[in-house]
């Protein structure tokens, strides 16, 4: 096991359990940022964020915080999204050999608009009464829902960024919800985009194993302990913080 990759493991799940940002927005640009190779760091996180939304499914599934049918909704243009993003990636590397390049430049502008919708959210964001979409029965809202999926869906094939960040933001805006279902829905369809999407980009060779769980055997004890002291720490500024940090990444990654 390599310590550092492990610790590096332990650092991003202390502040997801900290703060509740997402972690392929913490994760994929760090892995770029020291050297690991961009396909290699994208199809990695997506295998690794497969298991830990595992274990969040199966706890939300039991605490009946899913809404089963959002999430079919969500699924059914996510997962054609994702593929479709997945099959881009390969003709441009079989035509125009920039395919790193383009992923880069993708996960770049992606971080940003992450950070600057979380920073948002946190400073910004007080409207209380539901909207005119949220006032909506869910089967009125069936085609928007699968087309805000197939988008989202198709940056997470490119970039693995965005299947809890941005999809929350969409149920949030969609939908009339209770926090814990926002977080179990978002959590259950992230499952089932970052796992057939983690699966093709393991057809491709782009998902290091041995990298996945030795950062696995630090996230999983740092997301723990991140979420014990969540309790006791003041979240807003800390995800200020940490938006902050995906922020920088971010345009770091746009101008190396």
């Amino acid at each position: 096991m390599d310590l550092w990759v492990a610790v590096m493991g332990l650092a991003v799940g202390f502040l997801v359990g900290l703060t509740g940002v997402g972690g392929a927005a913490l994760l994929t640009p760090v892995l770029v940022i020291v050297g690991v190779n961009p396909s290699i760091a994208v199809g990695t996180d997506l295998f690794y964020n497969s298991i830990t939304k595992l274990f969040g499914t199966i706890q939300h599934y039991r605490q009946k915080t899913i809404q089963i049918k959002v999430v079919g909704y969500l699924a059914s243009g996510s997962i054609p999204g994702a593929i479709a993003a997945i099959g881009l990636l390969t003709i441009f590397d079989r035509f125009f050999k920039n395919q790193e390049s383009l992923i880069t430049h993708a996960l770049g502008f992606m971080l940003i608009v992450v950070a600057v919708a979380t920073l948002y959210k946190q400073f910004f964001n007080r409207k209380t009464e539901p909207n005119r979409l949220q006032q909506k029965a869910i089967e009125q809202k069936k085609w928007l829902t699968v087309g805000i999926g197939f988008v989202l869906g198709f940056v997470v094939g490119l970039t693995s960024v965005g299947s809890g960040s941005l999809f929350a933001l969409a149920l949030i805006y969609l939908f009339t919800m209770k926090g814990a279902e926002v977080v179990g829905t978002d959590i259950a369809h992230a499952f089932l985009l970052v796992t057939v999407a983690g699966v093709l980009h393991a057809g491709l060779g782009h998902v290091d194993f041995g990298l996945a769980f030795n950062l696995l055997i630090g996230s999983i004890p740092g997301v723990w302990m991140g979420s014990t002291l969540s309790a006791k720490l003041p979240t807003r500024p800390l995800r200020a913080i940490v938006a902050g940090l995906i922020l920088i990444s971010g345009i770091k990654l746009l101008n190396p």
